[in-house]
């Protein structure tokens, strides 16, 4: 079964045009994991608008499953990761004030630079994957950079879906093919919701982890956490 990792900045984004700690971001970690969550998922960025730092080290604690956190690989960053003991880290290629994460890494440019961060990140127990494109070259570079996972970003994936989804996964089933064969673990994410999650998961058999967090979160809006998180899940078997 693919695993669900939920990721709650929104949660932090929605406290954080307030002030104070409503709704609290410990709760939506608890209660996540409460109604089935197999991970929480966090990407702290450096102008802290959503996760912030404090939230990275007051949620570690609360997590009994996959404490994954997500982000570019800056000093600050690294050390944070390894203070926590994050179970997986997924290594983005963010800029700075970057509004939501939308390329993968091109392996081969930064290839000296990645293999570095994750000997570190190895080093510390922390399990590693690289946000890629559906690129079988990128893909390729991704397993020189000893990483243990790539996640797949699917953003394209879901634009083209209305469209077709035969040929919106296309390159997503070539790139998966590529990555197992390159002995690498395959997560997933981004515009990942309802309506998509499912072909996507019956299209891709060795996909291990799917994380997602604004569709979710909206939803939740509608239908309550608990009820979301089990109709994400009912996509997953």
């Amino acid at each position: 079964m693919t695993r669900l990792s939920v990721n709650i900045n929104k949660i932090a984004t929605l406290r954080n045009s307030r002030g104070g700690n409503i709704p609290s971001v410990k709760d939506a970690a608890v209660n996540c994991q409460k109604f089935g969550a197999q991970g929480i998922t966090v990407h702290p960025r450096p102008d802290e608008r959503h996760i912030t730092r404090k939230d990275v080290y007051e949620i570690k604690p609360l997590i009994n499953t996959e404490y994954n956190i997500e982000g570019y690989p800056r000093e600050e960053f690294l050390k944070m990761v390894a203070e926590v003991k994050a179970d997986q880290v997924t290594l983005v290629p963010d800029k700075l004030n970057q509004l939501t994460s939308d390329h993968g890494w091109d392996t081969w440019d930064n290839l000296t630079f990645l293999k570095e961060v994750i000997a570190r990140l190895k080093k510390n127990g922390i399990r590693t994957s690289i946000f890629v494109d559906p690129d079988p070259a990128a893909i390729e570079g991704a397993a020189e950079t000893g990483t243990d996972r790539i996640e797949l970003y699917t953003e394209q994936y879901a634009r083209l879906y209305p469209l077709g989804r035969d040929k919106a996964v296309e390159p997503f089933v070539e790139a998966a093919r590529v990555a197992v064969d390159a002995g690498l673990g395959i997560n997933a994410g981004h515009d990942l919701n309802l309506d998509n999650l499912y072909f996507f998961y019956v299209s891709l058999p060795d996909l291990k982890e799917v994380s997602i967090g604004h569709a979710l979160i909206s939803d939740a809006i509608y239908m309550g956490l608990e009820t979301t998180i089990q109709k994400y899940l009912n996509c997953l078997k």
